[in-house]
């Protein structure tokens, strides 16, 4: 055998098993933002079972807020989960992860109600979304981290995309089983107990993930495991620790948090509360708006790998670019001409070309934000600077929308998502760079042909 086809047999080999630690691990992703996003998809239906109020914006509101308190545990997840990734191995935290959302599925699918325990029923209905709050505080980090370093080195684009594949799925699926239920039960049924439906699904699709990622591979070293276990040294700082993170990587994790603050407000607002704001201002019959937004997520969906590609040939600054120039200019017109439709096409038009603009960020925001840090802090960096970021500006995105309507001020909303998607586009901007050497370039293979550099080795160069 030539070494051109021993080259190419081995970079086949390394396809094969990327694509299927890529599976795996976007499997239990898929899984667990299923579970979160189904309680936004049925509180519609549901929500008179915990909420007292008779006026329907007030309700929505109520509800709203207690899905707004799962993201206050994001941040302590994305700590204890990342600090498990990063000295423990990315394969058990995901294991752990996917094992907790289960659990809180299943508790909502059997949650007994205000009219039956009073109000006992909001209280655990909180505690039971802290909970999910948590394990999503830990899946984004170690997932983002696990697939950008599963991935092969040329196509990390490509296959890192499959984050946002299975994160907008889980959003497809909430939508496609709520389009379902919709039409195979009446709307009293629905209301009575079949949003109770949805979460045991939830509950026991996270049971298979659970079987699957026992068998992924590990992209820990043996040698950073095995260094978290040394016994804490004065001055030293340990992998995984949030000492190493604000000592030595406080700059990236900064960026992290800017580069994810447009782009979660966003994405948040095309994706989760724009269901609600069209029932709630369009007059587009309920049923119908379901339909526009499973059919524009699935176009947004498919389009993550080609968006992936792309930076694979150009960087993943551009997109990026893309993402905050367009999103600046057209957040405004496309909302405010959403909320005047009636026009169910023309709604699932304005909704796909927001979805086009959020492209740019949602498909490679994982990967640039691994990239910025070394594989000993690696998940816990993605894992709390996203979720930062995420708590405090794109989890409070359908509360902050839900009071603007109650206001009758939803033109502040509008600026509100425009101002945030302008301060990422000036991190995008002045704090990243485009095709430059990064950490997971010197781990796992470089990206862009770029010979070696000896004294690279050490620099901490920031890429997109």
């Amino acid at each position: 055998m030539s070494t051109q086809q021993a080259e190419v047999q081995s970079e086949a080999a390394q396809t094969r098993r990327a694509v299927s630690n890529i599976l795996k691990g976007s499997a239990g992703n898929l899984v667990e933002w299923y579970d979160l996003y189904v309680y936004t998809v049925f509180a519609a239906y549901f929500q008179s079972h915990f909420f007292n109020s008779q006026d329907d914006l007030q309700a929505g509101l109520e509800a709203m807020a207690v899905f707004s308190t799962s993201f206050l545990m994001r941040p302590v997840g994305a700590w204890f989960f990342g600090r498990y990734a990063d000295r423990k191995g990315r394969k058990a935290a995901l294991t752990l992860s996917v094992t907790i959302m289960s659990a809180g599925s299943f508790a909502i699918a059997i949650l007994p109600t205000t009219q039956q325990i009073g109000v006992w029923a909001l209280i655990l209905l909180i505690l039971v979304r802290l909970v999910q709050g948590f394990s999503v505080g830990g899946e984004y980090g170690t997932s983002a981290t696990y697939m950008s370093e599963a991935a092969t080195s040329k196509r990390r684009g490509f296959f890192s995309s499959f984050q946002y594949v299975t994160l907008i799925g889980g959003q497809m699926l909430a939508l496609l089983v709520l389009v379902i239920l919709q039409n195979t039960m009446d709307k009293g049924a629905l209301t009575e107990w079949g949003w109770r439906i949805p979460f045991a699904i939830g509950g026991v699709a996270a049971l298979v993930v659970l079987w699957l990622r026992r068998s992924m591979e590990e992209t820990v070293s043996a040698e950073q495991v095995e260094a978290a276990k040394v016994p804490a040294v004065a001055g030293v700082a340990q992998p995984g620790t949030m000492k190493l993170l604000f000592t030595q990587h406080w700059k990236p994790l900064l960026i992290c948090i800017g580069v994810t603050l447009g782009g979660t407000v966003a994405f948040y607002t095309y994706t989760n509360f724009i269901l609600k704001f069209m029932n709630d201002t369009s007059g587009i019959a309920k049923t119908d708006t379901s339909v526009i937004n499973f059919w524009a997520l699935f176009i947004f969906m498919l389009l993550q790998p080609v968006y992936g590609i792309i930076s694979d040939k150009v960087g993943r600054r551009p997109l990026l670019l893309w993402f905050g120039i367009t999103g600046v200019l057209f957040t405004w017109p496309l909302l405010s001409t959403l909320a005047g439709t009636k026009d169910p096409f023309t709604a699932f038009l304005l909704m796909l070309g927001g979805l086009l603009i959020v492209g740019g960020y949602t498909s490679i925001n994982a990967l640039v934000k691994a990239e910025l840090f070394p594989a000993s802090i690696r998940a816990l960096g993605v894992g709390l600077g996203y979720a930062i970021a995420n708590s405090l500006f794109g989890g409070t995105v359908p509360l902050l929308g839900a009071a603007f309507q109650k206001a009758e001020r939803v033109d502040l909303f509008f600026t509100y998502v425009t101002v945030a998607i302008a301060i990422s586009l000036v991190v995008y901007i002045f704090a990243l760079k485009n095709k430059k050497a990064t950490h997971l370039d010197r781990e796992q293979g470089d990206a862009w042909n770029r010979p070696a550099k000896d004294d690279d080795k050490d620099k901490d160069l920031i890429n997109a």
